[in-house]
């Protein structure tokens, strides 16, 4: 699969490394510095490349899009249109000055999905660090680590967690952008983000957010 990378930092940086170990071929882009791009595309090996975000569109069968929350609008001016493009927004909602304010009643997934018009949106990445992830992929088994995602186009879905399972997490269906608050900043009671879950866990989890249950203590492991 083609995977176009818009934000080559950490996450999308790190994600990117990982789809290539897997076998994907990425494009790396959406940095100001060409030297960084290359040397994301040098670490992923010789299936990645470097290029512009709407270079990164037309050659993506999926596209991440990992850049600062203010960022983002310059970065889908520059992608151009996503229409039927599978895309995994990994942003949160932190601004300069800490979390930004969400209109009343929306998700930041619901957000986004809205400014990215056309757009297959899926939301995925955003609730552990870069470095837990690089850290922690791979694991066999019942160590797997649970990465949620969430959308409304379960094709999309479908797609985007065969590619978390194929690089070495649990992926962990938390339903559409308007249940995705469990899965967005800030780190709180009541919520999986910034918790590091199994998939069992991960899966009651959800299960008691549907039911309208409080979410099980987070596990320790």
């Amino acid at each position: 699969m083609r995977i176009g990378i818009i934000g080559s930092g950490r996450i999308g940086g790190n994600a990117g490394r990982l789809f290539a170990a897997a076998g994907h071929e990425v494009l790396f882009s959406g940095s100001s510095d060409p030297a960084r791009l290359q040397s994301a595309a040098v670490e992923a090996g010789p299936g990645a490349r470097t290029g512009t975000p709407r270079e990164a569109v037309e050659f993506g069968d999926v596209v991440m899009i990992a850049v600062p929350w203010r960022a983002l609008d310059d970065a889908l001016a520059q992608a151009g249109r996503l229409d039927g493009t599978i895309v995994i927004d990994t942003t949160n909602q932190y601004g300069a000055g800490g979390l930004e304010r969400l209109p009343e009643g929306r998700t930041a997934a619901q957000v986004n999905a809205a400014r990215m018009t056309g757009a297959r949106y899926t939301k995925s990445f955003n609730t552990l660090t870069a470095g837990f992830q690089r850290e922690s992929a791979g694991r066999e088994g019942a160590e797997r680590v649970a990465l949620f995602v969430c959308g409304d186009d379960p094709e999309a879905k479908a797609v985007v967690s065969r590619l978390i399972e194929e690089i070495g997490f649990v992926a962990v269906d938390a339903g559409g952008p308007a249940d995705a608050a469990v899965m967005e900043a800030p780190r709180r009671e009541g919520a999986v983000y910034g918790e590091e879950y199994r998939e069992a866990e991960a899966r009651a989890a959800v299960e008691a957010v549907r039911a309208g249950r409080p979410i099980p203590p987070t596990p320790v492991y």
